[in-house]
């Protein structure tokens, strides 16, 4: 269950960009989160069945260049070293995993 202070930001035209970071795993998920906002950043999980999906994504926003993994693809899960490489392989200012 999501917090009521945060339900009330999930409201269309509140939020500008949605990343996101795999798993959706249905059609509905996706038209939700489409129709919270225009900008819709979206990578494959590993429950996703989605091929035309990406691995991962950079997206610029501002001046930062915003990495999005959904980070089953770093070993060991989670490392924050390994996390590290990903964003530099990547060349991206911030990693979103």
């Amino acid at each position: 269950e999501l917090p009521p202070s945060f339900m009330k930001l999930l409201v269309p035209n509140k939020i500008q960009h949605i990343l996101c970071t795999g798993n959706l795993c249905s059609k509905e998920m996706h038209d939700y989160l489409r129709s919270l906002a225009a900008d819709l950043h979206i990578v494959k999980g590993d429950s996703d069945d989605n091929a035309r999906l990406p691995e991962s994504k950079v997206v610029p926003i501002g001046a930062f260049r915003i990495g999005v993994t959904h980070g089953h693809q770093v070993v060991p899960w989670g490392d924050e070293d390994a996390l590290a490489i990903v964003r530099r392989q990547m060349d991206v200012d911030i990693l979103v995993s």
